[in-house]
């Protein structure tokens, strides 16, 4: 009796060893982010607990970009879902409403405490006051809200507690890493946003023009001079009348430098700026030729930062 015993003990522990053994691992959190530099956020705050997917990648832009049934299929299985808003990326509009409520919806733009800014419609600028300090701006209906918050590296940081926050609600046993992932990447953008005040400073007189508005709060942050846009926005062709008014601004003005983007058709720019004193060059607000990765909004905002002197400095 007592041997009966003692084989079975074994093969009761054998049995429940098994058992836990073969016990499911927690599911890692499935998170899609619509664009490049907010993937870059939301990758570093989930940095250790997992990574996020990107929906727009390659040189695609969020403002054309049409959505793929493997997309479709990547959101509807997802447990959060970052975007900046419905008119930053218009494909997200029928999508979001359509998928099934076990997927969050984060539209980023709607955080509490971001400064946003009025989507900007003339062919040309009234030049803004250079002591300006846009920390008074206003939440502005998505209508009429220029979607480029993320280009201020201070709505950045409001962005991240709000990632880390949505991330920590739906995963509370990663909270901390996300709490601690969010504090050092808040400091890391408190140090760019000073190195970048240190390299613009030079600029803030230079005035020139860009392909589509997307530098607003890039501008307002480090008070540079943008004083036009070629289009409303990139799927809107710019009216003859629109490049005459761009064309006197050059001349009245003398701008500098016009910038065209990588997604674009650059034969707009190399016309306007015939016959002036006017250089061109390119500026990528949206990451278009950057590998994505944690590190990207970094990279960005150096990348717009060099291509900016690059085109605006004086001639050595």
């Amino acid at each position: 009796m007592r041997r009966s015993i003692r084989l079975v003990v074994p093969v009761l522990l054998a049995g429940g060893l098994l058992a836990w053994s073969a016990a499911p691992a927690a599911a890692e959190l499935k998170v899609v982010v619509t664009i490049k530099p907010l993937h870059a956020l939301v990758a570093q705050v989930m940095t250790g607990a997992g990574s996020p997917e990107l929906l727009v990648g390659g040189a695609s832009s969020a403002h054309t970009y049409a959505l793929k049934p493997s997309d479709a299929s990547k959101l509807s299985r997802a447990d959060i879902f970052f975007r900046m808003s419905e008119s930053m990326e218009p494909f997200t509009a029928k999508v979001a409403r359509s998928l099934p409520k076990t997927v969050q919806v984060v539209t980023l733009q709607e955080t509490k405490g971001l400064k946003l800014l009025p989507r900007r419609t003339g062919a040309t600028f009234e030049d803004h006051d250079h002591d300006h300090d846009h920390a008074a701006g206003h939440d502005h209906s998505h209508a009429v809200t220029d979607g480029h918050a993320w280009l201020d590296p201070g709505n950045a940081k409001i962005m991240v507690d709000r990632i880390a926050q949505a991330l920590s609600a739906k995963e509370p046993a990663s909270a901390t890493v996300f709490r601690s992932n969010a504090d050092a990447l808040k400091g890391k953008l408190d140090d760019l946003a000073a190195e970048l005040a240190r390299e613009l400073k030079p600029l803030r007189d230079q005035p020139y023009i860009v392909f589509h508005d997307a530098l607003q709060y890039f501008d307002r942050r480090y008070r540079l001079r943008v004083v036009g846009s070629i289009s409303v926005s990139p799927e809107v062709p710019p009216s003859a009348k629109r490049l005459s008014a761009l064309r006197k601004k050059i001349t009245s003005l003398g701008a500098v430098c016009v910038f065209a983007e990588p997604q674009f058709d650059t034969r707009l720019v190399n016309n306007l700026v015939e016959g002036t004193h006017a250089r061109t060059g390119t500026i990528d607000p949206e990451g278009a030729k950057i590998e994505p990765g944690p590190d990207l909004y970094f990279t960005l905002l150096r990348n717009l930062t060099q291509d900016l002197k690059s085109c605006l400095a004086p001639p050595a």
